[in-house]
């Protein structure tokens, strides 16, 4: 650890994998996940909503598991793997959960659209055939001012369709 002379704050090297590929900086230990994305990476596909755990629009994947990235440190994610939006597609094409979103209006104004995939993602890697009370479960933590939520089911219900045929 390294003590920032002009802010007095406490500092620290991370590598952390990120969508894949092996990303490092200096970050000051009180920076949040979804600051450090945004910020210090670029990758503005993670939303800031509510800063309280309350909206799920800053929803990455941590490890495989859906975490509000408001509320994670930076140096706590030191040699774990991060998968944002940006990430969940495969080169050259959608991932069946943005093809589902895509496909079954799953989305309007699209600010919680990042969070709600990547939990999609993270429940239908668990159980690619869920009900629609495990889907609204499992998307419980993620506030949608838009739509009413029945497409984003719809939309979910299309990706395990998709990924079931895949397998």
């Amino acid at each position: 650890m390294t003590v920032a002379a002009e802010t007095g704050s406490l500092t620290r090297a991370i590598t952390v994998t990120v969508n894949g590929e092996a990303r490092s900086a200096e970050v000051e230990n009180r920076l949040l996940l979804v600051h450090f994305l945004r910020q210090t990476l670029g990758l503005t596909g993670t939303h800031v909503g509510c800063d309280t755990t309350s909206c799920g629009a800053c929803t990455v994947l941590l490890d495989g598991t859906p975490v509000k990235s408001c509320t994670v440190f930076a140096v706590s994610v030191e040699g774990r793997e991060v998968t944002t939006v940006e990430g969940l597609a495969p080169a050259g094409g959608l991932h069946p959960v943005q093809e589902g979103f895509h496909e079954e209006h799953g989305l309007q104004c699209g600010f919680c659209t990042p969070g709600m995939m990547l939990a999609s993602a993270a429940l239908l890697a668990e159980n690619p055939d869920p009900s629609e009370e495990e889907i609204r479960w499992a998307l419980s933590g993620n506030i949608c001012r838009c739509t009413g939520y029945q497409n984003i089911v719809k939309a979910v219900q299309h990706a395990g369709a998709k990924l079931r045929e895949g397998s």
